[in-house]
C-alpha cells in the first residue's frame, strides 16, 4: 500500500509542476483535453462502473451543465462559478428523473441504456427548437479574462482548474469504493437479486449513484463551455458526447479508481494523431478507437489498469 501511495503522490506532483517546463500551448491543450475527459468519465464510471447501470445518455447532464451557466453568463451576468453549481443542481434533479422513471420499474441492461439516450435526445430536440436556447445557433460567449467570471488570460490557468476538479473527483471515486455506498454498488452490479435478499436498498443506492454522476458531469459541461467559449445543441447534447464520456472509462478499467484517467491518457493523444495522420479522412480517429475498443472488449474485460493489476498483482489496491 506504501508503494501505491508513493505512486499515486508521485503522479500527482508531476501534474503540478508539469505546466511550469512546458512552453508548446498545443501540449497543454491536449493535457487540458487528457484531465477534462478524466473528469466527466469519472462521472460516468461512479454510475456505469460500480452499479452496472450502463448509460448512453450523459449528454442531458453534460448539457444541462453548460447550457445553464452559459445562459446565467450571457443573460444575466452571473458567474459560471456560481452558475456550474446551478447548473449541477439541475442535472442532479434530471438525473432523479431519469433515475426514479427506470429503477423504480426495473429498468436494467440495454433498456436502461436506451432510456438514458431517449432522454438525451428529447433534450437536445427541446434546445435545438426553443429561441430561449438560441435554438441551433448556440451560444457564443464573450472573452472577457478574469479568473472571477471563470477566464483566464493563458491555458495554465483552465489546467489547474481542471487538475483540481479531476482529483476532487477521483478522490471522492476513492472514497466511495471504500465506502458501504461503493459495496453496495458492486453488489448490485454483480447480482442485484442477491444483493436486495441481503437487506441492500438498490433503488436508493442507484438513486445516490445517478445523482453523483449527474452533478460532476454538469460541472464538466460548464468547463467545456468556458473553455472552448462556444456551444451548440450537438456539441452538448449529442450522441457522440456520451460515447466520448463513456470510452476513457471502458478502455482505461470500469469500476477502477484511475480507469478513466488512464484511458484519456491513452485516447486523446490517440485522437490528435490519427486526425494528424489521416486529417482529410473524416472520422478516422473514430475508428481508431473502434479498434481499440474491440481490442479491449476481447483481450483486457478488465481494461488497462485491471489488466496492469492483475498482472502485478498488487494486493491491497485492486480497486484503484
Amino acid at each position: 500500500m506504501n508503494k501505491s501511495l508513493a505512486l499515486v503522490a508521485s503522479i500527482l506532483a508531476l501534474l503540478v509542476i508539469f505546466p511550469v517546463f512546458i512552453e508548446s500551448q498545443y501540449i497543454m491543450h491536449i493535457s487540458i483535453l487528457i484531465l477534462y475527459y478524466s473528469l466527466v468519465s469519472q462521472a460516468w464510471n461512479i454510475l456505469s462502473g460500480y452499479s452496472g447501470q450502463f448509460s448512453f445518455g450523459h449528454a442531458v447532464f453534460f448539457g444541462t451543465g453548460a447550457y445553464t451557466s452559459s445562459i446565467l453568463l450571457t443573460k444575466y451576468a452571473m458567474t459560471p462559478w456560481i452558475g456550474m453549481l446551478i447548473g449541477a443542481a439541475f442535472a442532479v434533479i434530471i438525473g432523479l428523473v431519469i433515475g426514479f422513471l427506470s429503477f423504480r420499474y426495473k429498468l436494467r441492461g440495454a433498456y436502461f441504456a436506451l432510456g438514458t439516450l431517449a432522454f438525451a435526445e428529447m433534450l437536445r430536440i427541446i434546445v435545438q427548437n426553443l429561441e430561449f436556447f438560441n435554438k441551433t445557433l448556440g451560444i457564443l460567449i464573450t472573452i472577457n479574462p478574469d479568473p472571477l467570471m471563470f477566464q483566464f488570460e493563458s491555458r495554465m490557468g483552465y489546467y489547474y482548474t481542471i487538475l483540481i476538479f479531476s482529483i476532487l473527483a477521483t478522490m471522492l471515486v476513492f472514497y466511495i469504493s471504500r465506502s458501504r455506498l461503493g459495496f453496495n454498488l458492486v453488489a448490485i452490479r454483480e447480482n442485484e437479486e442477491a444483493a436486495q435478499s441481503l437487506g441492500v436498498n438498490t433503488f436508493k443506492n442507484k438513486m445516490i449513484a445517478i445523482a453523483i454522476s449527474a452533478a460532476i458531469t454538469a460541472l464538466g459541461g460548464t468547463f467545456y463551455a468556458q473553455y472552448i467559449l462556444y456551444i451548440e445543441p450537438p456539441t452538448t447534447f449529442g450522441n457522440d458526447v456520451s460515447v466520448a464520456i463513456l470510452l476513457p472509462a471502458i478502455i482505461g478499467g470500469m469500476g477502477t479508481v484511475f480507469g478513466p484517467f488512464v484511458g484519456a491518457l491513452v485516447l486523446v493523444p490517440l485522437g490528435e494523431i490519427t486526425a494528424h495522420l489521416f486529417g482529410g479522412f473524416a472520422g478516422a480517429h473514430l475508428m481508431a478507437y473502434g479498434v481499440i475498443l474491440i481490442v479491449v472488449i476481447l483481450y483486457l474485460p478488465g481494461g488497462i489498469v485491471g489488466w496492469i493489476l492483475e498482472r502485478l498483482k498488487i494486493r491491497g489496491i485492486k480497486k484503484m
